[in-house]
C-alpha cells in the first residue's frame, strides 16, 4: 500500500516516464526474444502414448495391448505408427 500512497501518487511524472520507457523498449525486446530461444522443427501432430502394466513381458504387452491400440487408432491420414515395449523395472 505504501507504493501507491507514498510513491505513485506523489511522483506521477516518474510513473508516466517509466510507462513510456517500457512502451518504447517493448518492440526491441520482442524482436530480440526470437533469437534467444530456438525450438526444434516438429512435424505436427505427434502423439505419444505410454502404457505401464507391471507383470507383463514386453512381447506379451505388444500382442495384448499395443497392437490392439495401434489397430484402433490406425487411419489413412497417419504416416507412421511405431511401438516399443520395454520390461518394467
Amino acid at each position: 500500500m505504501w507504493i501507491v500512497k507514498g510513491f505513485s501518487l506523489s511522483r506521477t511524472l516518474y510513473i508516466v516516464v517509466l510507462a513510456l520507457v517500457l512502451l518504447l523498449i517493448k518492440p526491441v525486446i520482442l524482436l530480440l526474444h526470437g533469437r534467444w530461444i530456438s525450438f526444434p522443427n516438429i512435424n505436427i501432430p505427434v502423439i505419444s502414448v505410454i502404457w505401464t502394466y507391471s507383470g507383463l513381458a514386453p512381447a506379451e504387452m505388444g500382442t495384448r495391448i499395443v497392437s490392439i491400440f495401434e489397430r484402433v487408432i490406425s487411419d489413412d491420414h497417419l504416416n507412421n505408427i511405431g511401438a516399443q515395449s520395454n520390461p518394467s523395472r
